[in-house]
């Protein structure tokens, strides 16, 4: 049986199957949403200086309007003006990685995060013995997968975890510490 087919048994003959044309479609329910939540969710994915207008396009909303939002996303510190003509926007990383750590301190006891940190660097450290190495960069694929005998996909998705896991350890401790991570701030918020 192919997985899309509707078994047989799935009704019991008094309900219809639901009218799937009745239902908002997804290109409706990503624009019709709030602009302010748009342009924010497409503010997060801008990881490159992008023209407003681009930004605009993307929220499915207007120049000015997207301007006046940016501008105030900016005050805020959660992405960075690029002057010029055009103007460019992109997003704050250091802003997302701060609001990220005041988030674990508000969702988690510090005991629940000295042990989330404990789990984490303990698994860090299977990976190095495993793979031989400090961090997942110095790791080369093609090594990893020949030494190892590993398939690439695996490899691959093994390093991808450790470096998921470096980065969780960084936002633990710095929540821990209470400090933010190192090197970075939000942006022009001073809090």
């Amino acid at each position: 049986m192919d997985p899309t087919d509707i078994p047989d048994d799935a009704y019991d003959g008094e309900e219809s199957p639901p009218n799937l044309d009745d239902l908002e479609s997804l290109d409706t329910l990503l624009r019709d949403g709030p602009i302010r939540e748009r342009l924010l969710d497409v503010v997060v994915g801008v990881r490159t200086p992008t023209k407003v207008s681009t930004i605009a396009k993307r929220a499915d909303c207007g120049t000015e309007t997207a301007r006046d939002y940016l501008a105030w996303f900016d005050e805020m510190g959660m992405v960075h003006r690029h002057n010029g003509r055009p103007v460019r926007y992109e997003r704050n990383d250091a802003y997302f990685q701060w609001r990220r750590i005041d988030q674990i301190r508000e969702e988690y006891s510090e005991q629940e995060i000295v042990d989330a940190l404990d789990d984490t660097l303990n698994q860090i450290e299977d990976y190095r013995a495993q793979f031989d190495a400090t961090h997942p960069d110095e790791v080369s694929l093609v090594d990893a997968t020949q030494e190892q005998n590993l398939s690439t996909e695996v490899a691959w998705e093994a390093l991808s975890e450790w470096e998921t896991l470096e980065q969780r350890a960084t936002l633990l401790d710095a929540a821990r510490r209470n400090n933010p991570v190192a090197g970075s701030k939000p942006g022009s918020v001073d809090a």
